[in-house]
């Protein structure tokens, strides 16, 4: 089979590799459909994520048809349509009891991280019961996609970790894929204004059209703080999301919070950041970290199948699977390229 192999920092091939085969009864078996490319791609292939050990196929979302069971899966059968989760979880350890799937003892994030990924015409899934989805109906495989990694991520870790309020200011900073969830979702809860900051014109202005009641060009860091500060009558914000990962977009987030406010990091970081603790500790603010653990995916699928939120409208670009490597140029070139979410298509 064809997949994307990691080799090494800012290298990548599409290659013949072995086709995936059942190791454990827990396993299944996908036939990939539709996948897409994410910013922690990126980051990896920038060296940031050192796990990731070269000849590994990169990915984690999908949509794909089952292809293959183990022995010991229940509730999945050749021939179903499913969501892969970017979060593995057996469902029985101390940490998915708590529902922190994220840091299962025999999963969490390992797909295209410590096992191979869905960016291949196919993917072995451990623990197939609980890391698979069905797909309910009136949902498009392209909002199935962003079920995978995108939408849960920017909820759980940007707006449900940022603790967002009716009538909250809430500032997100990163006008990708994963701000751009957060902003959808975080409409749930009635924000009084939503302020989207980004360096791409192009972003911020599509921002408008998902709830952003304001927009801040970052590209002087010191004269985005300031805006910020004047959209706020002085106070700053009462939620600051980091959905880029960068030492100066947090830098920006913990000099705009409210006293008693909320920084949720939702970026993946590569480099450390100054946490400037002398200025903070006495503002009674919150900083909060984390990785998906995709428990909010039964309510997201829910949301969707009611028609309440439109989440195709963050894919810009589609691509066929052998022009993988076109379609990452596509989403590093995101400003260039006005592109905000790639899908590949394997049909």
């Amino acid at each position: 089979m064809k997949a994307l192999v990691y080799e090494g920092p800012g290298k990548k091939a599409l290659r013949e590799v072995e086709k995936p085969e059942i190791i454990k009864d827990s396993d299944a078996i996908v036939r990939l459909v539709k996948t897409t490319i994410c910013g922690t791609d990126l980051h990896i292939l920038s060296g940031d994520v050192p796990a990731v050990k070269e000849g590994t196929i990169l990915g984690h979302e999908g949509v794909g048809i089952v292809e293959e069971v183990g022995s010991g899966v229940k509730n999945f059968k050749p021939g179903d349509k499913v969501i892969i989760s970017c979060i593995t979880s057996c469902g029985s350890c101390h940490y998915c009891k708590q529902s922190l799937y994220a840091h299962c003892e025999d999963g969490g994030w390992i797909l295209g991280h410590l096992i191979n990924g869905t960016q291949a015409e196919y993917v072995r899934i451990p623990h197939a019961d609980n890391s698979l989805y069905h797909i309910p109906k009136g949902i498009s495989d392209q909002a199935a996609v962003l079920i995978s990694d995108i939408l849960p991520t920017g909820f759980e870790i940007g707006v449900l970790n940022g603790q967002v309020k009716p009538g909250d200011t809430v500032a997100i900073i990163g006008a990708g894929p994963i701000g751009m969830s957060a902003l959808i979702t975080s409409q749930f809860y009635s924000p009084g204004k939503i302020i989207m900051i980004d360096l791409d014109d192009n972003r911020l202005e599509a921002s408008k059209k998902f709830g952003a009641t304001d927009t801040v060009n970052s590209q002087n860091a010191e004269s985005a703080i300031q805006q910020i500060l004047e959209l706020t009558d002085g106070r700053g914000v009462d939620v600051a999301i980091e959905a880029a990962g960068f030492p100066s977009t947090f830098d920006i987030c913990q000099k705009i919070l409210a006293p008693g406010g909320h920084l949720a990091n939702a970026g993946v970081h590569g480099k450390p950041v100054e946490l400037e603790l002398q200025n903070l500790w006495i503002r009674n603010v919150t900083i909060t970290t984390g990785l998906v653990s995709t428990s909010s995916t039964p309510m997201l699928l829910k949301t969707l199948s009611s028609g309440k939120i439109k989440v195709e409208e963050l894919i810009t670009h589609a691509f066929k699977f052998e022009n993988i490597l076109d379609a990452y140029d596509t989403f590093q070139n995101a400003s260039k390229e006005k592109a905000l979410k790639v899908i590949i298509d394997f049909e």
